[in-house]
């Protein structure tokens, strides 16, 4: 198959991009907040902490947090996987025994440092948050502004396709090669055994998005289409279309859907079930692979709204601030706007 990954051969919806720049020169360059969407009780047996971190991957800060509580790396919660190579600002929990008070000041990490520590009465768990905010610097940035500003406009109007980005698959496509030497018998641990599985259903997923997009339909109900309720998880359809439906797709109200491949049978219908199928059929391996592995089907947005866009252009350099929903790639974005240049080939878009 043709190797995964957002911004390698995957089509474009709003066109080529208006800009070319260098991405991530420097961590700072990358900035991301999670937002949680709640506040933390104050109260309870977990500490909840704000972290920000550079340099350093989330899971090697949650174990460097529970050496330093004295407990086990099980009793780090966490919501997100946030980019080693940028800085991040994200919330962890430590389940503490009864009276335990750590000393979060001294921490002497390099990689990280607690901004805030209060408590909570629950564990973190992956994926509870409502979404990022991310500030981006672009360096270097060559090319038609004019053109950049009306591309942002139509991005903030229209989405862009729901892509998982490259650092899903890894260097060169790794994860997805790796996986399938797994569905062909090779050993792995539990923790590589879920990136790959990741990697594997990402990379169908991707195949959908991209014959979306290359239809034009990405962005649109098809007869026979599921959707997702913007900023939830909760799905429906399929349903009959009519102008109710295409209008709320229109104002990003709802967003049409593409499988996360597993067992049992597709719930899209007519020719969106015949397009999933099709892709399925052509990726045996996988497919196999990941019904073996007990995954069930699940559905994901094929459009990613992208929420109150801020740019600013100074000299040859642009910054932009945005939000994205919980699991959407700031890369995805890019892609539809700017070119990694040639000095920028380790930090493709």
């Amino acid at each position: 198959m043709t190797e995964p990954g957002a911004g390698r051969d995957e089509p474009q919806a709003h066109g080529p991009p208006p800009l070319v720049a260098t991405l991530k020169a420097r961590p700072e360059d990358f900035v991301v907040e999670e937002v949680l969407g709640f506040a933390p009780s104050g109260e309870g047996e977990h500490a909840f902490l704000t972290v920000e971190k550079r340099g350093a991957n989330t899971e090697w800060v949650a174990r460097r947090l529970a050496s330093h509580a004295g407990v086990v790396p099980m009793a780090v919660g966490f919501a997100g996987m946030k980019d080693r190579h940028a800085v991040t600002r994200q919330h962890f929990t430590v389940q503490l025994p009864r009276g335990a008070a750590p000393d979060w000041s001294a921490l002497g990490e390099a990689e990280f440092r607690v901004l805030a520590a209060t408590r909570h009465s629950r564990k973190l768990k992956r994926g509870g948050l409502t979404g990022n905010r991310f500030e981006i610097v672009l360096r270097d940035v060559r090319g038609d502004v004019a053109a950049a500003h009306e591309r942002l406009d139509a991005i903030e109007r229209r989405g862009v396709p729901n892509y998982y980005g490259e650092q899903r698959f890894g260097r060169a496509g790794g994860n997805l090669v790796a996986a399938l030497a797994m569905f062909a018998g090779a050993r792995t641990s539990r923790a590589e055994r879920s990136i790959l599985l990741s990697a594997a259903r990402s990379a169908l997923f991707n195949r959908v998005v991209a014959a979306r997009v290359a239809d034009g339909s990405w962005n649109r109900p098809l007869e026979g289409d599921v959707f997702q309720l913007d900023g939830s998880g909760s799905i429906f359809g399929p349903v009959p279309l009519d102008d109710t439906l295409r209008e709320r797709c229109r104002d990003l109200d709802i967003h049409p859907t593409g499988p996360l491949w597993g067992r049992g049978g597709l719930r899209s219908g007519g020719a969106v079930a015949a397009l999933e199928s099709g892709i399925a059929c052509a990726e045996p391996a996988l497919v196999r692979g990941l019904e073996a592995a007990g995954l069930e089907q699940e559905r994901r947005s094929l459009r990613l709204a992208v929420r109150r866009i801020e740019r600013t252009f100074s000299g040859d350099s642009l910054t932009l601030a945005f939000e994205l929903p919980a699991g959407g790639y700031a890369t995805t974005m890019l892609r539809e706007l700017v070119t990694a240049g040639d000095d920028a080939a380790a930090a493709r878009i």
